[in-house]
């Protein structure tokens, strides 16, 4: 089928407005193709302290020159449950890749914080801004040029966007995305909602929400809720950098280590040594962006991705806006249910026909572009395939099944669960910002009601534990925004409002702060750009304005006479205290100098 009109619409326009960077982001990445391997022309001193610390036989396969060396750069700690299982891949990928002979080495580390860990806390002003750490990171891992490809070890919300960025600064370099997988199934995400809402109103205590919380996270593996983690693994499958199916295998199973062992292979395949070049500069074109912005409106995937993307995409040469999402959005139908939006986690959404199906179904209708550069070598359709392992333990693809497996989870985009996307782009005189629709009710898209004005998280629960949260509001979050502290998730606010919304009033939030994608059954207008530390409009708001966000037409706006608007003196806030303790002050220049939401909130 061809492309959709409204999707061949926006790829080319995205395509117009970045020729000039993109083409000279590629004379660059082209130049310095032709320059692999760079090894070889290393100094002897410098060769030698490249292979060093290498076992004999690397080392020799390495002095030679010849041999294809792949650099891991890698997000492994013991924090990051996610994380965690890529302690033992180094080993598994170093094996591998000597019985094809070639060599493998860990070119280094990034760091890699858990939003779960830090949620509500200090150290989640941080969070937004490990990721230009991480791209940071990337590029000294691979400074060293000893490489002809190299495998990201990454999952998580921040990590795989700062993965991406840094790998496209070499972007010469054919690059594979190697994921964990998510943890088994434990306590369900309903349950689990239900004990954080009964903690929030008081009706159990601490150690039955701890218990909650332990049988929710319970093993290595990503968390299996789809938050933006699960997100990003969506997004590195439909862009084409992982292998097909890769993206919800269980951690710590045969299946999972012979996917990484393929990926050592496809990695070898792919250098500029072999017979299938493929830079992931090349992969990462705009058709490969349109593409996971489609993903990401299909499965009602995390709002952290509205600037994740366009960050991404800018380290590529190619400029998204906040607008493409929305165009995307309203030809786009919502296809799965993962929780939030639905009961099923992640592990429900693979075995109902998971990316496969919703490759599937958007391929039919025209809405992704079919003949990208992909890490597997095919174009999308060649990721219509699961993986699994025959009876001599080795892996097989099969076509993937072209029903859905379980109508609650996933639908065909003719029966979708709602016609257009799961994200909407809001507009108006507070200024712009993104909601997340789809685990919001039909009935809750609209609100209109005084606002209640608040500059930090811990001033509304104090206004929640108080009993002061009465009636229809608006809760305004400011002074959230990424010059302001860092741009912190809000979560914790979450369950106080799912109590107010349960007990039949009328509320949403609106914060230049984030949710992700765990943003739930409340309406959020998140992102709101420009921010409030930046004077941005929604610093004008008063206590009592009457705010209506509509997320079914896409407005924001404060129901203020224009004239009194206009002449409105924006509030300031008492910063100070974002500055100092748990390293805030190392990030100083960050908040200084980074850019707003819609523009990827990057400090590079």
């Amino acid at each position: 089928m061809t492309i959709h009109a409204r999707i061949g619409e926006v790829t080319e326009r995205i395509a117009k407005r970045s020729r000039d960077n993109r083409s000279r982001y590629l004379d660059r990445l082209h130049e310095l193709a032709a320059k692999q391997p760079t090894r070889r022309k290393l100094g002897c001193a410098n060769l030698a302290h490249g292979f060093a610390a290498c076992a004999p036989g690397d080392k020799a396969e390495l002095s030679g020159g010849d041999a294809p060396n792949i650099g891991i750069v890698t997000a492994y700690n013991d924090m990051l449950s996610a994380h965690q299982p890529y302690e033992r891949f180094p080993e598994l990928i170093r094996a591998k890749a000597r019985a094809l002979g070639g060599v493998a080495q860990v070119a280094g580390g990034v760091p890699a914080m858990c939003d779960g860990i830090t949620q509500g806390e200090t150290g989640m002003e941080l969070s937004l801004f490990s990721r230009d750490v991480i791209a940071l990171g990337t590029a000294v891992a691979l400074s060293h040029q000893m490489f002809d490809a190299a495998l990201y070890l990454g999952i998580c919300d921040k990590i795989v966007p700062g993965l991406v960025i840094g790998a496209l600064s070499f972007g010469h370099l054919p690059g594979i995305f190697v994921p964990s997988g998510p943890m088994p199934s434990g306590l369900s995400n309903d349950e689990k909602n239900r004990i954080r809402q009964l903690h929030a109103e008081g009706k159990v205590g601490w150690p039955e929400l701890l218990d909650g919380e332990s049988r929710s996270y319970h093993s290595p593996g990503t968390c299996t809720f789809y938050g933006t983690a699960n997100s990003n693994q969506m997004l590195m499958e439909m862009m084409g950098l992982h292998l097909p199916g890769a993206s919800f295998v269980n951690p710590n199973t045969p299946l999972r280590d012979a996917l990484t062992g393929l990926a050592v292979k496809r990695a070898l395949e792919i250098t500029a040594g072999g017979n299938d070049f493929t830079p992931i500069g090349e992969v990462l074109d705009e058709r490969a962006f349109v593409n996971g912005i489609v993903g990401l409106h299909g499965t009602g995937g995390s709002t952290n991705h509205t600037m994740h993307l366009v960050a991404m995409a800018k380290a590529a040469g190619i400029k998204l806006m906040w607008e493409d999402f929305s165009e995307i959005a309203e030809v786009v139908p919502l296809v799965a249910r993962v929780y939030p939006n639905g009961s099923a986690d992640v592990n429900g959404f693979r075995d109902a026909g998971g990316i496969q199906y919703i490759i599937r179904e958007f391929l039919k209708e025209g809405l992704l572009h079919k003949d990208v550069k992909t890490v597997w070598g095919t174009g999308l359709d060649g990721y219509l395939v699961t993986p699994s392992l025959d009876a001599d333990g080795s892996l097989q693809y099969a076509p993937s099944p072209e029903a859905s497996q379980n109508d609650t989870v996933l639908k065909p985009a003719s029966a979708p669960f709602q016609a257009t996307g799961g994200l909407k782009v809001l507009s108006g005189n507070i200024g712009r910002a993104v909601i997340k629709t789809s685990a919001v009710k039909p009935d809750h898209r609209v609100i209109e009601a005084p606002a209640k004005i608040f500059h930090s998280q811990e001033e509304m629960q104090a206004a929640f534990k108080a009993g002061t949260l009465t009636g229809d509001f608006v809760a305004v979050v400011r002074f959230q925004g990424p010059k302001a502290n860092g741009m912190p998730e809000l979560h914790k606010l979450t369950p106080p409002l799912g109590v107010l919304q349960d007990r039949g009033q009328k509320v949403a939030l609106v914060t230049d702060g984030r949710m992700s994608g765990a943003s739930g059954k409340v309406p959020a207008a998140i992102h709101v750009t420009p921010e409030a530390a930046d004077g941005g409009p929604i610093a004008k708001l008063r206590d009592g304005d009457i705010v209506r966000l509509d997320a079914v037409v896409g407005t924001l706006e404060a129901l203020v006479p224009a004239a009194d608007w206009a002449t409105r003196v924006a509030a300031t806030a008492d910063l100070s205290a974002n500055e100092f303790g748990i390293g805030r002050n190392l990030f100083a220049n960050f908040r200084r100098i980074v850019g707003p939401a819609d523009e990827g909130a990057s400090a590079l």
